[in-house]
């Protein structure tokens, strides 16, 4: 076998996580830098879905920068899985090693060492089943190498499941226009709403509760065929919103949280850092055109149903000194933050708003109101004082399409791209949050969509489309714009 131009890194994953544990094997430093490129897991026995077997081999990529990339696998029955990645050009390469079983027959493995701005294909093996596909990685930090990816979230809800006659559809959609990748925002899930609708895929009519209830949503997700193929044709950089664990939780005041959360890491291609094992914002960065920064919008939350104020945070104190501080030290041209609920669209009741927003539903900022808003403007302020330009926001949640510029101040502003859902109930655009002095530019609803975005040099074009990929609309934005 050939020496692979890129090293396998293992890492030792928490059991209360049930994260897979690598076998260590004791290699030398030169042997390291001559690991081979790729990575097995060995996973164990799954139940079949109702309705019909369930898939042997599912795999995703995930997370994936210049020279690393999160490789996540499920297999069928016991066994190992052999993932083999080959460049364009190059030399392909296989490395081997077991891990234990746990984690809902999951596992998941950091690899590093690859070759930045370059394509893969992999083919994984495992339980006598094949599986093909391919992802991108990232540029070099100084590279202005264009980028195209999609957004959108909300799949599942109100019922609008698995269809018997061809899935989610949407997915295939996307999956054939070959993204660099895709961000998934929020509510990959509907744990807390039944899949009963005539016409659905069964296996998924019940409210999880448990753990074990929790991970088969999940499951029946990820076995959808036109869900596989997306996750075959492209890496996904998933968060999640409130629908995996419960309809508006706050944090540390949901009992199902932790089990939710246990069971989202369990079937995403996401490695926190060993000293936070439960965190979940992020960053990645696509060469000198774009830095994406995720945020974790639940775990961290003060009650929804708290008076707004300075003591009231949606992203805990942590979290957001690190969003202010990366967002303001990022060198890319744009600077694209992702929130799984939006800034300006008032979410939630009167009595307990979900969103960042405090507005009634005219709009109208509001006194005393339950919303996050004072944080989301001492944010907004600190990124202005600090200079941040091109800023633009991604958010999903309230099931209709749109695209707003917000000028708070006469000399600084940002905009808001909304997609979803991709199957759910629909949603309406209604009055914005005056507050933040929005223009909605665009506004749809009443369709399953999602976000297109292509950025160049010398501009960022941003792009809705609906189920069967049609443009619903189009806008585009020169880097330092003032104007529209």
């Amino acid at each position: 076998m050939s020496d692979s131009p890129w090293a396998l890194r293992t890492t030792e994953r928490s059991d209360r996580l049930g994260s897979a544990v690598t076998d260590r094997h004791s290699i030398g430093a030169g042997a390291r830098l001559r690991a081979r490129a790729a990575a097995v897991v060995l996973l164990a026995l799954a139940p079949a879905v109702a309705g019909g077997a369930a898939p042997v081999l599912l795999v995703a990529i995930g997370d994936v920068t210049p020279t690393t990339a999160v490789v996540w696998a499920r297999l069928g029955a016991e066994g190992e899985v052999t993932v083999d990645l080959k460049p364009a050009a190059g030399v392909s390469a296989k490395a081997r090693l077991t891990v234990e079983r746990r984690a809902d027959f999951t596992g998941k493995r950091l690899l590093s060492g690859l070759k930045p701005a370059t394509r893969y294909a992999w083919e994984a093996q495992g339980g006598g089943a094949t599986v093909r596909g391919e992802f991108v990685t990232a540029p070099p930090h100084d590279a202005p190498a264009p980028v195209r990816f999609l957004w959108s979230g909300d799949l599942g809800g109100a019922g609008f499941c698995r269809r018997v006659d061809g899935g989610y559809r949407i997915l295939r959609t996307m999956a054939r226009s070959s993204p660099d990748f895709f961000l998934f925002v929020g509510d990959t899930i509907y744990a807390d709403v039944k899949c009963d609708k005539p016409g659905v895929v069964p296996g998924a009519d019940f409210v999880a509760a448990t753990l074990p209830e929790f991970r088969a949503r999940h499951r029946y997700q990820r076995e959808d065929a036109a869900m596989q193929e997306l996750l075959q044709a492209t890496s996904v950089s998933a968060i999640w919103d409130d629908h995996e664990v419960r309809n508006d939780f706050s944090g540390p005041t949901e009992p199902r949280m932790p089990t939710g959360r246990r069971a989202f890491l369990e079937y995403w291609p996401i490695t926190p850092p060993p000293a936070e094992p439960t965190r979940l914002y992020r960053k990645l960065r696509w060469g000198r055109l774009l830095e994406v920064f995720i945020v974790d919008t639940r775990q961290y939350r003060s009650a929804n149903t708290e008076l707004d104020g300075p003591a009231k945070t949606m992203l805990g104190a942590a979290q957001r000194e690190w969003l202010v501080g990366n967002v303001s030290a990022s060198t890319a041209t744009w600077k694209v933050v992702v929130s799984s609920v939006p800034l300006s669209i008032p979410t939630g009741r009167p009595a307990a708003r979900d969103s960042w927003s405090n507005a009634s539903v005219y709009g109208t900022p509001q006194e005393g109101g339950t919303g996050f808003a004072v944080e989301r403007d001492a944010i907004l302020h600190d990124l202005r004082t600090r200079g941040v330009r091109n800023l633009v926001f991604l958010v999903a949640d309230v099931h209709h399409a749109e695209l707003v510029r917000h000028q708070p101040t006469p000399e600084w502003s940002f905009h808001e791209f909304v997609a979803g859902p991709l199957s759910a109930g629909f949603g309406r655009p209604r009055p914005l949050d005056e507050g933040l002095n929005p223009r909605s530019l665009f506004a749809r609803g009443g369709v399953n969509n999602f976000g297109e975005i292509t950025i160049e040099p010398a501009h960022l074009t941003v792009r809705l489309r609906d189920e069967e990929g049609a443009v619903l609309h189009t806008h585009t934005l020169t880097p330092d714009e003032r104007r529209d």
